[in-house]
């Protein structure tokens, strides 16, 4: 990176190309009239980002000079959030546009700890102080809706033409300061399409290290950013490809058939609006890590003692890295138990499996495994119809085995000698 800029580079709309209906009508008026009180305000981060690619931005983000309580003078209905860092949200119906304080660079007002990462950074800057605080360089331009003016202090419209992800400062340090930071960048290399900087690609092998030190719940939120964002396929591909992987998912493969088909399926379910949960995702990428502990449980244990242990073991061990929550692994677990039933299809145990409410979700973990294994294609063709057909339903039953696959002798613990009757002289 480049020094401090003394001033900014300043573009006009000629310039810049900003269409201002492309932008938040609410976010507009929060602007003007923090203008209009006598404070400075812009549009900042991901949503000028986007505007210049010609992406339909998410949210819409204000930054100013007023502090959190001169905003909420401004707009009455403000509410001030957060314990760290204050931010006003000001609603406008359902919509909610939030505003921060400028805040300074990471020198100034950044208490860390020993390795290096950010324990607080909560002090009052100015403008230029809170674009070199920033983390990216595409996330640091700042938009004046009003005046039409852009703002770059960091460089980042060289790195926009570029498609080029880097970090305002030292890479190293940056990443030391927080080592999510490495996943945001990934995130934005499979949002974006763009490519790391070769400071970034250099920094990663420590980055990954340095994440197993972040608390497992923050990780499970940046699972869901990766993964349910409309771009899991993109971000799996590239955080396969780094040291972060070996780290993050220790059950995993990164060459994973079925986890790339599940990524891709999740981001077609986005991009059509169906909802998308994180527990299926969690399914798909245990499921191998789990089939091989029952498989090898199995040999010492019955069926389903084999398939809760298995459960057991490979939730906990990915849980030292990323929490997952129990309404998720429960979800899990059920998926898991329900693809015996699916691939046995006993007579006795069909319509309870069929409404089952994990059985949707057993039932795209069977299309997946299919997808992969053609000897499954036949069961899952034989369950579609199933679905499909409610009044073959009888016949489609009837044309199977009695017991589709052997039931298997019950499991009974040995007596112990204690537990015999005594032997008496008489017998």
């Amino acid at each position: 990176m480049s020094a401090h800029h003394a001033t900014p580079a300043r573009l006009s709309p000629a310039e810049h190309g900003i269409r201002p209906d492309g932008i938040d009508a609410d976010s507009i008026e929060v602007v003007g009239r923090l203008q209009s009180a006598g404070f400075h305000a812009f549009l900042v981060g991901g949503c000028v980002r986007d505007l210049l690619l010609g992406f339909e931005p998410k949210d819409f983000d204000v930054a100013t000079n007023a502090t959190p309580d001169e905003v909420k003078s401004v707009f009455r209905r403000a509410r001030l959030v957060g314990r760290r860092f204050r931010i006003a949200h000001v609603r406008f119906g359902r919509n909610i546009i939030e505003v921060s304080t400028f805040r300074k660079t990471e020198s100034e007002g950044v208490e860390l700890d020993s390795t290096g990462m950010i324990l607080s950074d909560n002090e009052y800057g100015s403008l230029e102080e809170d674009a070199w605080r920033r983390d990216f360089t595409i996330n640091a331009l700042y938009y004046d809706p009003i005046g039409g003016e852009l703002l770059d202090y960091v460089g980042a419209l060289t790195d926009l033409r570029e498609q080029r992800i880097a970090f305002i400062g030292t890479t190293s340090v940056r990443l030391a300061e927080d080592p999510v930071r490495a996943l945001r960048a990934l995130r934005f290399q499979a949002k974006l399409r763009f490519q790391l900087c070769s400071t970034i690609l250099e920094a990663l092998p420590d980055a990954a290290l340095r994440l197993q030190a972040v608390p497992s719940a923050r990780l499970f939120e940046e699972f869901n950013k990766l993964f349910l964002l409309g771009y899991a396929h993109a971000a799996w591909t590239a955080i396969s490809a780094t040291p972060l992987h070996r780290i993050l998912f220790p059950c995993t493969p990164p060459n994973s058939e079925i986890v790339s088909e599940a990524m891709q399926n999740t981001d077609a379910r986005i991009a059509a609006e169906k909802p998308a949960t994180p527990g299926f995702l969690i399914a798909v990428l245990l499921w191998q890590d789990y089939a091989a502990r029952v498989q090898e449980l199995s040999a010492t244990h019955p069926a389903a003692v084999a398939g809760e242990l298995a459960a057991e073991q490979c939730i906990a061990h990915q849980s030292t890295i990323i929490a997952i929550p129990r309404r998720f692994s429960l979800f899990a677990r059920e998926v898991w138990s329900l693809q015996p039933r699916l691939t046995e299809r006993q007579p006795r145990f069909i319509e309870r499996v069929h409404t089952h409410k994990r059985f949707r979700a057993a039932y795209d973990l069977l299309e997946l495994r299919a997808r992969i294994d053609p000897t499954l294609q036949d069961v899952f063709d034989w369950w579609t119809h199933y679905q499909a057909e409610p009044a073959s339903r009888p016949e489609l039953v009837s044309s199977l085995p009695v017991e589709s696959h052997p039931r298997k002798p019950r499991w009974r613990r040995r007596k112990s000698r204690s537990n015999l009757p005594a032997q008496t002289s008489e017998s």
